[in-house]
């Protein structure tokens, strides 16, 4: 598939989500499945923490979130997106007053609120976990400030998920926090259901656990700072939430990249999720920066948008911002077909194929860098870009193929992520499709025409490399021969040209 068919003209998109804890509006660029935050701005307004006490939302936040609001809606006035999505979950669904609160948005801001039921909100944070991972499998949990949402993902449609009073503001005690008697509440919610929804894998979303995740980087010496896909051993976050739930509020007011009203609900999200842990038999907790607001997006897109795998059609989009030649990533793609399929399999045979297809889709990223910076300004931005569906050992691939690319060697720009993450068969497959690459764009002169008069296959133990009758002076030069023998080389295979 060529770049042109993944790339589409950028839209904006806008999406206020009104939830218990926090007001947040987020805009996104979005390019064909490609989806980009530009935008993203939340105040911690507590609506719903009056709530078990009084069933109404709590006066101050509703005049932050009110202040928010008016703000969103004078910058929604001025970019004028093509989709705007408004949605209110729990704290303005079960309070009495939620319907006046949202007659009072829509008179002061001209902002329309959808309240989303229980139901729907489980399904759109499920929507959003598989739109950011579409391999996505097992329970995906969502937490908010009133409530738990889980529905099981990875089937072949998603089936109703359950809402559960198991937010920071849901367990909060008047008598103060005790973490014992806030165990056996959790306990007690959790039972009914606990068969139901039990697996070995759970995707979790909201702010609280997320911060456990970056408290857990920072533990670790953790070298990608990047909470999105971030893989935890459950055990290892067993021991994590008990160390939360046991700390003062001191304690929790120091930690780092941790605010003060974040630490005031984070022994509560720690507890939770030891519940989750205990009950439901999960054996790794993978953390997903996408959730309802991306579920509410996925949909539209889904109807909006051809199918396509969202890591490709990123990387189709990072790449097109270079100004590169729409088709030379599927040309070159196409040409490498016979060295791909040679390399040794480094995260199973299908996900191999779609990786090495990503990397070509970004073959010319550093056409417009500086050649000075040029090779670690591209391996920190494949590393880092915001595009969804890639594990952190797959980001790490991705940016160790573009450094061989663009003439890196072995030693790599951050050599502590590559040795923690990539094992020696993946660094090896990476920098073999990395010299391919280095070497289809320079025969060629990122001309897909000229790729297209030259060929390459790997045969009985050789690499050969052949041009079509009267290019091989054209294509077949010194410097060719330099790329092709390093490409050899790492691929233990002997020449011919």
């Amino acid at each position: 598939m060529n770049a042109a068919d993944l790339y589409a003209p950028p839209r904006e998109a806008a999406v206020i989500d009104i939830g218990s804890n926090s007001v947040r509006m987020v805009l996104y660029r979005l390019e064909g499945r490609a989806i980009w935050t530009v935008f993203n701005e939340k105040v911690l307004a507590g609506l719903g923490r009056d709530l078990p006490a009084t069933r109404k939302l709590s006066p101050g936040g509703v005049e932050l979130a009110m202040t928010a609001l008016r703000r969103f809606a004078a910058v929604l006035e001025g970019v004028r997106p093509a989709y705007t999505f408004v949605a209110a979950t729990a704290a303005v669904r079960e309070a009495i007053d939620g319907p006046a609160f949202c007659d009072r948005v829509v008179a002061e801001t001209g902002l329309r609120v959808r309240i989303l039921s229980g139901e729907e909100e489980a399904m759109y944070a499920a929507l959003g976990v598989m739109a950011g991972d579409p391999s996505a499998e097992g329970l995906a949990a969502d937490m908010g400030g009133s409530s738990l949402e889980l529905v099981r993902i990875g089937e072949d449609r998603l089936k109703p998920g359950v809402t559960l009073p198991l937010g920071p503001f849901s367990l909060a005690d008047p008598a103060g926090f005790d973490a014992e008697r806030l165990r056996a509440r959790i306990g007690e919610v959790l039972k009914p259901v606990a068969r139901a929804f039990a697996s070995p894998t759970l995707h979790a979303v909201g702010g609280g656990w997320r911060s456990l995740a970056q408290l857990h980087m920072a533990n670790t010496g953790y070298p990608l700072k990047i909470v999105h896909q971030y893989a935890m051993p459950a055990q290892d976050a067993l021991g994590l939430a008990r160390l939360v739930a046991q700390q003062s509020r001191a304690s929790l007011d120091r930690l780092p990249g941790v605010s003060k009203k974040r630490a005031e609900t984070l022994p509560y999200a720690a507890l939770v999720l030891e519940g989750l842990i205990e009950r439901l038999g999960l054996k790794t907790i993978h953390f997903s920066a996408w959730g309802l607001r991306e579920g509410l997006l996925y949909e539209t897109l889904d109807q909006d948008e051809p199918d396509a795998d969202p890591l490709i059609a990123g990387c189709a989009a990072l790449g097109a911002r270079q100004g590169i030649s729409p088709t030379l990533p599927a040309a070159l793609h196409a040409w490498l077909k016979d060295v791909i399929t040679a390399l040794p399999e480094a995260f199973g045979k299908g996900r191999d194929v779609v990786l090495a297809e990503a990397a070509c889709q970004l073959a010319d990223l550093g056409a417009r860098l500086h050649p000075d910076h040029r090779l670690e300004l591209v391996f920190d931005q494949v590393l880092r870009a915001p595009i969804p569906a890639q594990t952190h050992p797959e980001r790490v691939f991705l940016a160790c193929v573009l450094n061989a690319r663009y003439g890196g060697g072995a030693n790599t720009p951050d050599p502590a992520a590559v040795e923690r993450l990539l094992d020696e068969t993946a660094r090896g497959r990476a920098r073999a499709l990395g010299l391919a690459m280095r070497l289809g764009c320079d025969l060629s002169g990122r001309s897909p025409q000229l790729l297209a008069n030259a060929a390459i296959m790997v045969d009985g133990g050789k690499l050969k490399l052949t041009a079509s009758e009267g290019y091989a002076d054209v294509l077949l030069g010194e410097q060719t021969r330099r790329r092709a023998k390093a490409l050899a080389e790492a691929m233990g295979l002997k020449l011919e040209i």
